[in-house]
Parts: C-alpha cells; sequence; structure tokens
C-alpha cells in the first residue's frame, strides 16, 4: 500500500461574512514568508533564488484569490504550519479542502449572478 499523499487546502481571500480581503496581495505576501520551506531546505548565498515553496503557493481559481497549502508543511515545519492558519484564523478567512473546492467556487459563480 502506497504512504497516503497529502492534502491541500486553499485558504481563500475571502472573509467569513464574504468580503473580499484586502490588501490586495495578501496571497503573494503569504507565499513569499513561506518561500524558504522547500524539499530539501532553502539554498542561501550563491545558490539561492527567488520563487514560492512548492508548499504554500498563491493562485487565483474561480476567480478568488487563494493561497494553497500542502499539508506537507506541517511535516517539514510546524511552526511554519501554525504561522499560515493561524493567519487564516486571525483574519477570518475561509479555509477549505481541496476535494470540496468544487462546491465553493460554484456557490461563488451562483453569489455572482445575483449581485
Amino acid at each position: 500500500m502506497s504512504p497516503e499523499k497529502p492534502r491541500q487546502l486553499f485558504i481563500q481571500g475571502l472573509t467569513l461574512d464574504g468580503n473580499t480581503f484586502r490588501p490586495s496581495d495578501w496571497a503573494e505576501r503569504l507565499a513569499g514568508a513561506m518561500s524558504s520551506f522547500r524539499p530539501g531546505g532553502g539554498a542561501g548565498g550563491i545558490a539561492a533564488y527567488i520563487g514560492y515553496s512548492p508548499y504554500c503557493v498563491p493562485q487565483v481559481i474561480a476567480g478568488i484569490k487563494c493561497v494553497i497549502v500542502n499539508e506537507a508543511l506541517r511535516d517539514i515545519e510546524p511552526m511554519a504550519w501554525d504561522f499560515v492558519m493561524n493567519f487564516a484564523r486571525d483574519n477570518q478567512l475561509r479555509v477549505a479542502d481541496a476535494s470540496g473546492w468544487h462546491d465553493v467556487a460554484a456557490a461563488r459563480s451562483g453569489s455572482n449572478a445575483r449581485t
């Protein structure tokens, strides 16, 4: 039996009361803060490069700015995981399991039709 693949969570740029989260570059800032957490660790000095960690990536999905967080981050650095999850909680952002995202996107599309 193969090991279970880590799940992905979407931190959505929508607050629990449905407002768009500001500032508009929040996802890039959050993912940038997590950029050093990568497979094999971050290389420093001349070997360093700029890029997002594969465990925390900004993305726009169904018109909603999100950060995709891979649960593997929890095993690599629990404090980084806590930072990201606390950011979402403290700012009252919606968090969804990737498996349920299609339902969220469909609901969002329906709400846009009414506004």
